[in-house]
């Protein structure tokens, strides 16, 4: 029983303490502090907002260069690159955000009071009421006269627009907040406030609608589509490219991109001859998505899929699939509005299921089945489910947690885009109408790195990224108007993020390819990459392979981009 009990101690003691987890307190302080002052800080946009951030980020510099980087085991030297570029990323993007910032920060320079009352109430100090009613009574009146004084004067393009208005949004949802918090609470101020603050509310929501629609007659807001994205340009990509670990430009990117695209039709083509159709891919795919299930048996297909990938992994014994992560895995059905933003399924502690609903339209229901056929769906349930994304958030919460702090999509997507090229590869098809459903998705990964850099460097609209979903990869129409809505138009996705998927796969592929020539068998390097926890593939790389990191450790990985 004594021995039982030391070697116990002696296997906590490692993982608590052991160089691996070097770095553990520091990650996860960052990450304490970080949402401390995300809770304290409620005015996103506000000097004060942007200067007390900006000062945490010089601290945590500081506090990292104390670290002595030397004496740091290989894993505790990756956790520190890692925290390093981390903060470099989030500093970098703050600093934009307060350029973008300064332009406009004037449009609530009569709101001195109002930032004191907002500040003050949160360690709950009570406010002379009386004196405050007549505060915001002349607030009122300077916003109305700060209206009139604007629009001589409109902001130069849509961009700075919205900026203004979002100053003006963040003002008012944190006054909201504070008035609440003495509103019926404390008879005086409820009896002096209520009409102050309503004719104040007023005034900022309308004030609000005005600045995000004054921006000068030539700025070009939407091409027809619909759709408002926010090109970056080339610069900003080549930075984000940096902080992401992928020493290519967005040029080779799109060019690496073309080819894949070029190879994938071919092998479309391929299939399309299986089937009967000869050259003639399009018509072959549209035969494909009409082998859509009726509505009310979309899950059983999707059990289905997922029983027949899951046996056809440990049959290989390609990767270890715990038995509790096969027990707790869980569907839910996409609610209508979701769907208008992503018509296929998604997944990661449950699979999302998107099929049409009894409200939808007949032209949305069926586009909706076409989209999601067992064919298209084949190649993409164990993306979403093992050993995808859910295998991924089940070992990222038992192995090294602390890393999730560096949360990447060329991780989280890449490896999921993985498991596609590896069974692809292994045959994983059995008919052609799946090879077709399995490459209908891998060359839309491609289309997305070629259409979301060139809207980011000003070369495509989002509705020539529409149209080229439509004719280069068969997309039905809503569903690419809605895939690229998700792109472009929502907080979902990041610069890079469509990008991440087929690179990210590469660099996985790239890998393993390295680590096979070193000895490894597959389910080691499988198994392996699931322990490590979210990083940037070059550092996993380097993790793996014992390789030097200094620490100026920057991306110089040139990984093959051939993934036939």
């Amino acid at each position: 029983m004594i021995k039982r009990i030391s070697a116990l101690v002696i296997f906590i003691s490692m993982y608590t303490t052991g160089h691996a987890h070097e770095m553990i307190d520091a990650v996860e302080s960052y990450q304490a502090d970080k949402r401390t002052l995300d809770a304290t800080y409620t005015i996103r946009e506000s000097e004060t907002y942007y200067q007390r951030f900006g000062t945490f980020y010089k601290n945590w510099n500081k506090r990292l260069e104390a670290i002595r980087f030397e004496e740091l085991s290989r894993e505790g030297k990756a956790d520190y690159i890692m925290l390093k570029n981390r903060i470099a990323k989030e500093d970098y993007h703050l600093e934009l955000a307060y350029e973008a910032y300064k332009k406009v920060a004037d449009v609530t320079a009569f709101a001195g009071d109002i930032y004191i009352f907002i500040r003050e109430r949160r360690h709950g100090k009570r406010p002379d009421a009386k004196q405050l009613a007549a505060r915001f009574t002349a607030v009122s009146r300077q916003i109305v006269n700060k209206t009139e004084a604007l629009k001589a004067k409109p902001f130069e393009d849509w961009v700075q627009a919205e900026k203004a208005a979002a100053v003006v949004s963040s003002l008012h949802k944190a006054l909201e907040e504070a008035y609440g918090f003495y509103f019926g609470y404390d008879p005086e101020f409820t009896w002096w406030m209520e009409k102050p603050y309503e004719e104040l509310h007023e005034k900022l929501s309308a004030y609000e609608t005005f600045l995000k629609e004054h921006y000068a007659d030539n700025s070009v807001k939407d091409d027809g589509s619909g759709i408002i994205g926010k090109p970056i340009g080339r610069d900003a990509l080549l930075k984000e490219l940096a902080f992401e670990f992928i020493p290519y430009t967005p040029e080779e990117l799109i060019a690496t991109a073309e080819r894949q695209f070029d190879w994938c039709k071919q092998e479309m083509i391929k299939a399309s001859r299986e089937m009967g159709y000869g050259d003639d891919w399009k018509t072959a795919l549209e035969h494909v998505k009409d082998t859509y299930v009726p509505a009310g048996e979309q899950p059983q297909a999707i059990k289905d899929l997922f029983d027949y990938s899951v046996n056809f992994i440990e049959e290989r014994d390609l990767i270890t699939l715990p038995d509790l992560a096969k027990e707790t895995w869980r569907m839910i059905m996409m609610t209508p509005e979701r769907q208008k933003v992503n018509p296929f399924f998604t997944g990661g502690w449950e699979i999302s299921i998107s099929y049409p609903t009894q409200d939808m339209s007949q032209e949305d229901k069926l586009m909706s089945m076409r989209g999601n056929n067992p064919n298209f769906s084949f190649g993409t349930v164990q993306h979403e489910l093992l050993p995808g994304h859910n295998l991924q958030f089940f070992m990222n919460s038992r192995y090294k947690s602390y890393r999730r702090a560096f949360d990447t999509p060329f991780w989280i997507e890449g490896w999921a885009l993985y498991w596609e090229i590896i069974l692809w590869n292994k045959d994983f098809a059995r008919t052609p109408e799946q090879k077709m459903g399995m490459l209908f998705w891998r060359i839309h990964r491609c289309a997305r790195i070629i259409f979301s850099l060139k809207f980011q460097l000003g070369e495509m609209t989002p509705q020539q990224c529409i149209d080229m979903l439509v004719d280069k990869v068969g997309h039905e129409y809503a569903n690419a108007e809605a895939e690229v809505r998700r792109s472009f138009a929502t907080t979902y996705t990041p610069p890079l993020y469509q990008v991440a998927y087929m690179i990210g796969g590469l660099q996985f592929y790239a890998l393993r390819k390295e680590m096979l020539e070193k000895g490894w068998t597959e389910k080691q390097f499988h198994d392996r990459v699931m322990k490590e926890n979210r990083m940037p593939v070059e550092v996993l790389r380097a993790v793996l392979q014992d390789k030097p990191l200094t620490k100026k450790f920057s991306t110089q990985w040139k990984f093959s981009t051939d993934f036939k």
